[in-house]
């Protein structure tokens, strides 16, 4: 399946800093601090992604990770009530996280990264369960590779040489 290339100067984006992480390097003068920011952008209407950016200084980090975000862009169907198609669950490194659609007004039940990708994908419905590691960026990565594994219904009846309705009852 070739990857569809999402072009973000088009979105009006907003952005989440899920973690900022202060790495110290001891050198010979004393200790060197950097920074690395885990950012998430979305324009809450399908479109996610995340980023990770490092510099000297935090706003520098956050900017990084933002355009590192921008370039990593996926486009997520929802259903009309702004939730999931299907249940499915995204793997990435240890983490494991288990993503269940809800109906209308459950709201948004995950985790705080898991949350920060929801909500600027525009899923307003949605279960979640982050099952194996509970590092952020692994779990925003599993997060994301389990709603790239989504299909909506005309795609499974695509692919089964079926109708929808045959899908669906």
């Amino acid at each position: 399946m070739r990857k569809k290339i999402i072009d973000a100067s088009q979105l009006e984006l907003s952005d989440k800093v899920v973690t900022i992480n202060r790495v110290t390097k001891v050198v010979k003068g004393g200790r060197t601090f950097r920074f690395a920011a885990l950012v998430v952008v979305g324009d809450g209407k399908g479109h996610v992604g995340s980023g990770l950016g490092k510099a000297a200084e935090i706003p520098e980090a956050i900017r990084k990770g933002r355009e590192d975000a921008k370039k990593n862009l996926i486009y997520i169907e929802r259903t009309e009530n702004d939730s999931i198609y299907h249940e499915i669950q995204g793997k990435f490194g240890a983490a494991h996280v288990l993503l269940k659609p809800a109906s209308e007004g459950t709201g948004v039940i995950a985790g705080g990264s898991v949350r920060a990708v929801m909500e600027l994908a525009g899923i307003r419905n949605v279960r979640t369960k982050s099952l194996g590691s509970n590092n952020k960026r692994n779990t925003v990565s599993a997060t994301l590779e389990g709603l790239r594994g989504l299909k909506t219904p005309e795609q499974v009846a695509r692919l089964r040489g079926k109708s929808v309705e045959e899908i669906l009852s």
